[in-house]
């Protein structure tokens, strides 16, 4: 499976998982099968709140997302693209990605998505 992670940095799977998908800097994505590990720049960090584009972000087509905070609108997107999109735990991507081989990371619901923006960037609920 091909999970992209939303990061402020490009440190491999050492990360940090960042709060909000559409104003990272980059996406690690990790192909859990293999352990190999590609590095996208997001291609759409100069949106409107509301106004993410999340295929265009990731330039290419994933099995999934993990991810501390998202707005509706890019997780309708995802989902009506076939992606899956997991509410990431606080941490790295090392960790993350064992806690979706354990399958304890839970799928985004709507009642979870981004309801603006802290002054950091991050996604406020």
């Amino acid at each position: 499976m091909e999970i992209a992670f939303p990061t402020q940095e490009d440190r491999g799977i050492e990360s940090q998982v960042h709060g909000h998908f559409g104003s990272a800097r980059f996406f690690i994505i990790v192909e859990t099968d293999n352990d190999v590990i590609e590095t996208v720049v997001n291609k759409d960090t100069d949106h409107l709140h509301g106004q993410c584009q999340p295929l265009s972000a990731l330039g290419r087509q994933v099995d999934a997302v993990s991810v501390g905070g998202i707005g509706g609108g890019a997780l309708r997107k995802l989902r009506d693209a076939g992606i899956k999109v997991f509410r990431a735990a606080e941490g790295t991507i090392h960790e993350n990605v064992k806690l979706i081989r354990a399958g304890v990371l839970p799928e985004f619901l709507m009642e979870h998505t981004c309801a603006g923006h802290s002054n950091d960037g991050g996604c406020t609920h």
